[in-house]
């Protein structure tokens, strides 16, 4: 994004650090505190369906990540931009560029996939028809059928929509411009906001217990599951400082929870899915700066009115 003519470069306005930091913790506090809200705080009778209980959450998780955006707003005055584009950018929300943003990331974070897609391959080989047309028309139908599913489950809305826009918008788009702005290094963001990534999925704890499940169990799996937020988190606020656009980060966190874990190895497949993981990884990392490289997500790095380390804001 480019300034326009005869602009010089911006200075965005200066927070302490400390109060970065205090700000982010408090998003990401209300991130989860508000879902318990319609219950304890309005009184209001629980959820009878699965179904209510999640557009329950889906209401507050929009009311949160709004929340968290506009204090983002007030904390770094992006109205004395002047310009509403230039604004919205300071939140990653761009035109330009779109189809790097998510093609690129795409592409990226699937070669980590590299042993899931042949272990489904493989299982995809074995059950295969003889018969190409019938077997042709079944997948067809299958497909059709498995589409209309998605879109009356909830859970594929809230795994592959709710969850990867408001968390994104949350812990990406408004974080890190604060945490940039509060004069912290690339580098210590990177590492630091999947902490308050994290924060937001200790609720998990209280939720496994309440299900049932004993206290060394639930402490166990969230375990798990926060190792693979804070990887995951590192992985999508690097996507966000490269490319600058919210999109990157969204588009890495739909397709991983859609699939899961990576498969490290399968022993149906002998090998060959521990083989292409390995390769893929190899891959992965050998890609990751060449492919996030800024200048593929901008016009050009000099004077851009935008938030992040490649612009002239300092």
């Amino acid at each position: 994004m480019a300034t326009p003519a005869g602009l010089g470069p911006a200075s965005p306005p200066a927070i302490p650090g400390a109060a970065a930091v205090a700000a982010c913790a408090a998003m990401a506090v209300s991130y989860v505190a508000v879902l318990y809200a319609p219950t304890v705080v309005l009184r209001l009778p629980p959820p009878t369906s699965l179904r209510a209980f999640l557009h329950r959450r889906f209401a507050c998780a929009a009311v949160a990540s709004t929340a968290s955006a506009l204090a983002t707003a007030a904390l770094l005055r992006v109205w004395s931009l002047g310009d509403f584009a230039d604004m919205l950018a300071v939140f990653g929300v761009r035109k330009d560029h779109l189809l790097q943003a998510v093609v690129i990331p795409l592409l990226l974070t699937s070669l980590v996939y590299a042993g899931s897609f042949v272990n489904r391959l493989w299982l995809l080989a074995s059950s295969w028809g003889r018969d190409g047309d019938e077997v042709g028309v079944s997948c067809a139908q299958r497909l059709v059928l498995w589409i209309q599913a998605a879109v009356d489950d909830v859970m594929v809305w809230r795994n592959y929509v709710v969850a990867p826009f408001t968390e994104e918008l949350v812990f990406r788009a408004c974080m890190i411009p604060l945490l940039l702005c509060g004069g912290f290094k690339m580098s210590t963001i990177i590492f630091l906001s999947p902490v308050f990534f994290s924060l937001a999925h200790l609720n998990h704890l209280f939720e496994l217990q309440q299900q049932g499940c004993n206290f060394m169990r639930s402490l166990l799996i969230v375990g798990v599951q926060l190792g693979y937020t804070v990887i995951f988190g590192w992985y999508a606020a690097f996507l966000f400082i490269r490319t600058g656009n919210l999109l990157s980060p969204i588009v890495a966190h739909v397709f991983c929870n859609m699939m899961g874990l990576p498969v490290f190895s399968s022993p149906r497949t002998k090998g060959v899915a521990s083989v292409a993981f390995l390769a893929g990884s190899i891959c992965f990392f050998w890609l990751l700066f060449p492919a996030t490289s800024p200048e593929l997500y901008n016009t050009r790095l000099d004077r851009c009115r935008c938030w992040h380390g490649f612009c002239n804001w300092k």
